[in-house]
């Protein structure tokens, strides 16, 4: 099982950023893959989640709630999340996960960093 993450990068407050969480090595279209993030001296939070191709379910943080927003490409394996209307407080390492018959997976964190 593998996630991998991508497309952070430095964004002024007010911007967007596109997230891209890449899988491999198991059924994509039967689980709920999650975002989290961790800021620097915070505990890791969850941001937002979508559940499987039986439903597609979505889930927000009240923090981010209206400003992002999570998609899946099941030809591409791939989980995005849209962040727009980013804010300082954003700032943190995004990280995908995917809990495979009870363990948890997680991909390498892409760092975003919302400054002017």
């Amino acid at each position: 099982v593998q996630l991998q993450a991508s497309g952070g990068g430095l964004v002024q407050p007010g911007g967007s950023l596109r997230l891209s969480c890449v899988t491999s090595g198991f059924d994509f279209d039967y689980y709920a893959i999650g975002w989290f993030r961790q800021a620097p001296g915070k505990e890791r939070e969850g941001v937002s989640c979508i559940s499987s191709r039986m439903d597609d379910n979505t889930y927000y943080a009240e923090s981010v709630k209206g400003r992002f927003t999570i998609s899946r490409d099941y030809a591409k394996k791939t989980v995005y999340l849209q962040m727009n209307s980013l804010k300082s407080e954003d700032t943190a390492v995004y990280y995908c996960n995917a809990v495979i018959f009870g363990q948890p997976y997680w991909g390498k964190g892409t760092l975003v960093t919302v400054s002017s």
